[in-house]
């Protein structure tokens, strides 16, 4: 499912460092990677020159840190506004997966400061793996699939299942909010976690690929609870379904009505303290 990466790389943050954890999974071992470094418009031809020799020198670092066979790794240094050139190079190079740095940014002030990452994440079309510059990236031992009734989650399930084929030392958590569950009946206990629709099979797809896992089922607000446990698991990896895409038709304009929303997806990529893993339907 995961062939060829995009690492969009600006020489901050933690986003190479997940990348490299990512690649320690059997499932990765083999996928090529592409990492981008974009210089945006300059004011001067000297500005654009040094700009330009510090691009050169993020790619340099990336392809050091990342110390892949050379047949895996290519590097592409372009001019432009980094997130349309993010989009672009990611349809370039067919890109199975998006890894980019966030600062975290609340839907308002993202806007107000024309969040790369935002935006890239509310277009495109591909998984995009968001790694917020003020968190510590682990080898992963605890990864989190969020479940729903929805197909973004089957599909979140199905590239975690994916991922985590072959790990060793890796524990799957799925996981279930229920908003319409009385908080009374909690907590269930295993035997009524583990016949909740939902669940039952999300564990029949998981132990057909004998991947460890454990199972939680819970009432309130998705976003909210879904936070609480990436803290209380201690999540290295959550992967969250997200079908909120504007229509083709908003591309050119800031979509304000999404993200001053209540979308699921933006609140656990400002709130979870773990890289997020933002899926879409799968197309395949």
């Amino acid at each position: 499912m995961i062939k060829k990466i995009l690492l969009a790389d600006s020489g901050t943050g933690n986003s190479k460092e997940m990348l490299q954890s990512l690649l320690d999974l059997p499932s990765l071992g083999g996928a090529n990677v592409t990492v981008l470094t974009i210089v945006p418009p300059q004011a001067s031809e000297d500005a654009m020159s040094s700009k330009m020799a510090e691009a050169d020198e993020v790619l340099a670092k990336a392809v050091d840190t990342l110390n892949l066979n050379p047949e895996q790794i290519s590097t592409l240094k372009r001019q432009g506004e980094p997130k349309d050139t993010v989009l672009k190079v990611a349809e370039e190079v067919e890109a199975d997966l998006i890894i980019m740095g966030s600062r975290g940014l609340k839907r308002l002030v993202a806007i107000l400061e024309n969040s790369v990452s935002q935006y890239v994440f509310q277009l495109a079309k591909r998984p995009m793996l968001l790694v917020r510059d003020d968190l510590y990236v682990r080898k992963l031992k605890r990864v989190m699939v969020a479940l729903d009734k929805s197909e973004t989650s089957q599909s979140s399930l199905d590239l975690a299942t994916f991922l985590l084929n072959g790990a060793t030392g890796v524990e799957l958590i799925l996981a279930r909010v229920n908003p319409d569950l009385d908080p009374k009946l909690l907590p269930l206990s295993k035997a009524e976690i583990e016949n909740n629709p939902i669940i039952a099979a999300a564990i029949a797809k998981v132990k057909r690929f004998g991947i460890p896992y454990s199972a939680v089922v819970l009432a309130g607000k998705p976003g909210e609870q879904l936070c609480q446990l990436v803290d209380e698991k201690n999540v290295d990896l959550f992967l969250l379904g997200s079908p909120d895409r504007r229509p083709s038709v908003a591309k050119a304009l800031p979509d304000l009505d999404r993200l001053l929303g209540t979308s699921l997806s933006d609140y656990v990529r400002v709130n979870a303290n773990c890289p997020v893993l933002l899926t879409r339907k799968n197309e395949g």
